[in-house]
């Protein structure tokens, strides 16, 4: 695609996981990052922040949040500029803004909008708020030209990533397809190795890594992970 098509990241806030979450002995600080994609047709936002939650969620993941209008204004925006929402699935920490943008266009695997409705799974006044309005997709979508959702499974059954055509090469908004970018570029490589016909046993890796590939990534980026990924030839 010829045109360019900034993407700026958003700090949101930050929670707490606790340890026996992380395969560790220590808790760990995760950041919650979302995603404004400038477009000649208009601003995706792709996730929201962290919801308000009950007080068991409150003191399980200790949550600090930065107000979306605040962040959407240091990035020169408002609340009435965004034309869409995407969610990369429906987790109280990534939809948590939704309910302020009534009216607009929520684009969301069909599976994981009706996951999320079986009860269990995100809180209610996050879900089928007032105005709440859902493009429910059954898998890939061209949304705009140049920017494409990619189903990425695992994390959820329903998880999405965005995929965004710049001039300098692809980028990537991988949500929480991978927790972190160390771990994306291990499944990178594996997947490398796998075709490069190296002898097993070799680590399992995400077969939709096979469909991001296609866009040839420039640049990959995660919702609870501040690194960037790139590939090793620039």
């Amino acid at each position: 695609m010829a045109n360019d098509i900034p993407v700026r990241r958003l700090d949101l806030g930050y929670f707490v996981r606790p340890a026996p979450e992380t395969g560790g002995p220590e808790p760990r600080v995760e950041p919650v990052l979302a995603y404004l994609v400038r477009h000649d047709c208009g601003l995706i936002l792709f996730d929201t922040g962290i919801g308000a939650a009950d007080p068991e969620t409150e003191a399980h993941y200790r949550p600090r949040r930065r107000a979306l209008p605040e962040a959407l204004a240091a990035a020169g925006v408002g609340l009435a500029d965004v034309s869409l929402v995407v969610n990369c699935h429906l987790h109280f920490d990534h939809c948590g803004g939704n309910p302020l943008l009534g009216g607009r266009p929520i684009l969301v695997q069909d599976v994981e909008l009706a996951t999320a409705r079986g009860g269990g799974y995100t809180f209610d006044e996050l879900l089928d708020f007032p105005g709440a309005t859902y493009e429910e997709l059954a898998g890939e979508a061209e949304i705009w030209p140049g920017v494409h959702i990619i189903p990425t499974p695992g994390h959820t059954d329903g998880h999405q990533s965005l995929v965004v055509r710049q001039p300098d090469g692809t980028v990537i908004l991988a949500g929480q397809a991978h927790d972190f970018g160390s771990e994306f570029a291990s499944d990178h490589l594996a997947r490398r190795a796998a075709l490069d016909g190296v002898a097993q046993p070799l680590p399992p890796y995400r077969p939709w890594l096979d469909r991001l590939a296609d866009f040839d990534p420039r640049r990959v980026l995660f919702a609870h992970d501040c690194a960037v990924w790139e590939p090793s030839d620039g």
